[in-house]
């Protein structure tokens, strides 16, 4: 998970202070999702959708809430009806961050002995590490922050631990990093999303101040990639985006299982950084519309290259593969 309680502290004192400064009365409404109670097993085999969602959405559909925060790589990139993201906050770094047992310190993936286990809930960093350290092993790993570092401490199991920079650094635990991973990084990550419903405007208007234009706009790319190719936890799907003066850049891949086969391309437009449209689940209306369509056509493009190139073979292997372990 590239989420965690900081995440949800940051925004929720973020909204308290704008709610105060507007001389609205807030209440927190602290909540616990089927992603939080599931831990043994892994992600991409439990078959939801909605793991870290579901439960927040219907509290905000029985009207028990205004607005709930999450990760943006939680929300499926089709929304249910009458809901939408009013908000993308600024990105943290997305990267991989290897975090070593005690015993390793000093070392790195390189230098780690032959047949090292290294845990890592994610098929789309095990894909690409087994790749480049054909030496190493890797398992699935749940749980929350705590949970997994305390696993690594504490036994024997794990040389090392793959974690999201993003919720090492806003728990303030960045000097657990060994090592960044500066490779292509999983869909959304490092992103918080504001998600309210979608008639209520006076809340769209309110929230619509948190957002990030450079992160809505890379973020709507992303979205727009993954839905295009139906990805999700249980393949392997990977970018890279960032925005250079007015060009908005993406790189998208596609992994099997092992590493072995992989397919990976960039694109790029030209964005020019106002009206309440959503796309791929997202509203912005304070970032000019023109730039936010060239962002999701961006994102339906480059997954329709890498589609015409086999992709979808790819990922489907990869689906098949995963459910049959």
């Amino acid at each position: 998970m590239c989420g965690s309680i900081s995440d949800l502290f940051l925004v929720f004192s973020l909204l308290f202070v704008l709610l105060l400064n507007l001389s609205i009365f807030c209440l927190s409404v602290g909540m616990t999702t089927t992603g939080d109670k599931i831990l043994d097993t892994a992600l991409s085999k439990i078959g939801e959708k909605s793991l870290f969602t579901k439960e927040l959405e219907n509290a905000l559909e029985r009207n028990e809430v205004d607005l709930v925060v999450h990760s943006l790589k939680d929300l499926p990139t089709t929304l249910p009806p009458g809901f939408t993201i009013g908000a993308v906050l600024k990105r943290e770094n997305p990267h991989d961050a290897v975090v070593l047992h005690p015993k390793n310190a000093g070392k790195t993936l390189d230098t780690l002995p032959e047949n090292s286990v290294i845990g890592t809930s994610s098929l789309r960093r095990a894909a690409q590490l087994k790749k480049r350290f054909p030496h190493l092993e890797f398992k699935d790993i749940r749980g929350n922050l705590n949970t997994r570092l305390k696993k690594l401490d504490e036994k024997a199991d794990f040389a090392a631990i793959i974690l999201a920079a993003a919720g090492l650094r806003r728990m303030g635990w960045e000097n657990r990093i060994s090592q960044v991973q500066f490779c292509s990084y999983q869909v959304l990550c490092g992103a918080l999303a504001v998600e309210v419903r979608a008639r209520d405007a006076d809340i769209l208007e309110m929230v619509s101040v948190l957002h990030d234009s450079e992160t809505v706009l890379r973020c709507i790319a992303e979205r727009a990639f993954l839905r295009q190719l139906e990805g999700g936890c249980s393949v392997p799907v990977a970018v890279h985006t960032e925005v250079k003066d007015t060009q908005l850049y993406l790189t998208g891949a596609v992994y099997s299982l092992d590493g072995s086969d992989s397919l990976k391309e960039t694109m790029q437009t030209s964005i020019q950084v106002d009206e309440p449209v959503q796309r791929v689940g997202v509203t912005a209306s304070k970032i000019s519309g023109e730039a936010q369509d060239r962002a999701e056509r961006l994102g339906v493009d480059l997954a329709n290259l890498l589609l015409s190139k086999g992709a979808k073979e790819i990922l489907t292997v990869a689906r098949q593969l995963n459910d049959a372990r």
